[in-house]
């Protein structure tokens, strides 16, 4: 009972001596070991993270049964390992610093103007026309490469194409990439719903040993161009029609017209899809809330 009772006073000392900047503190590791661990999984960094717990499990093995030798080049292994890290996650890491640095601290959206409703409808009528134009495209296999710019600027790949700034049609993408025309082969980059650059070439994969062979030059270009910034990039296969999406170094196949407009709606425009009653003005939005 002693036992119990000494146990249970521990614990009421050690909740006693917390304070705020120890509650604080924990906040703030839980929330990096949070984003480490969905990092991790979302990326192929799953499989480093289990060969350094193997070596980890070896290592104590060599404790556990003394083994010299063993333990000597495991506990080497482990004093570079912080480099080693850097180095393996490299991309990863990359990828992360940036996601924080794309990061809105605030956001304005209750008292979105006219500018705001205008640059949403200008978006919507661009997913209208790119699903139309990749449609189009899948139904002659026609090759395409089309990027909607996010957060993270393009001006590296839009300095090697062509500036047109123009409205996107259906009919432009299918001007682009008719076959052997001099704009063809490169890539369409996309900012605010406006076509800005067409004939743009792309980054290569980082890791494009990994990469399935019957994969071609656009959809290679495509993954490297997701693996270097937030964007998307829809692709249309060459040879089978084929409708693609890279996003965050992954390519996703078999879209149509429909699951093409409503992924680009989700990714685009998430609030409006989430919540219609935003695209409007601020009135608006009040006489729409209290309708409903």
């Amino acid at each position: 009972m002693s036992v119990i009772t000494d146990a249970l006073l521990s614990i009421l000392n050690v909740f006693k001596s917390i304070r705020i900047a120890d509650i604080i503190d924990i906040l703030i590791l839980s929330f990096l070991i949070f984003h480490g661990i969905k990092l991790i999984r979302e990326t192929r960094a799953q499989q480093l993270v289990k060969g350094i717990l193997l070596l980890i499990a070896f290592y104590l093995i060599s404790v556990f049964l003394n083994l010299q030798t063993m333990k000597y080049l495991l506990k080497l292994c482990f004093q570079w390992g912080f480099l080693a890290i850097i180095i393996l996650f490299q991309p990863e890491l990359r990828r992360i610093l940036e996601k924080m640095g794309r990061a809105k601290l605030t956001k304005f959206a209750l008292f979105a103007g006219n500018e705001d409703e205008e640059e949403i409808n200008r978006i919507r009528n661009c997913i209208d026309a790119v699903c139309e134009a990749s449609s189009d495209l899948s139904s002659t296999c026609t090759g395409a490469l089309i990027i909607f710019e996010r957060k993270t600027k393009l001006g590296e790949q839009i300095a090697t194409g062509t500036v047109l700034n123009c409205t996107p049609s259906a009919a432009i993408f299918g001007n682009i990439f008719f076959p052997n025309t001099p704009l063809h082969d490169g890539a369409v980059v996309i900012r605010d719903g406006m076509i800005l650059a067409a004939g743009c070439f792309l980054p290569k994969p980082q890791k494009e040993e990994l990469i399935a062979k019957q994969l071609g030059s656009r959809h290679r270009a495509a993954i490297g161009m997701s693996e270097n910034s937030d964007a998307i990039v829809i692709v249309v296969s060459e040879e089978t029609g084929t409708i693609s999406v890279a996003e965050n170094g992954e390519l996703t196949r078999g879209f149509n017209r429909d699951s093409l407009r409503k992924m680009l709606m989700g990714r685009m425009l998430p609030e409006q899809v989430e919540h219609p009653e935003k695209e409007g003005t601020f009135a608006g939005r009040m006489i729409s809330k209290w309708k409903k």
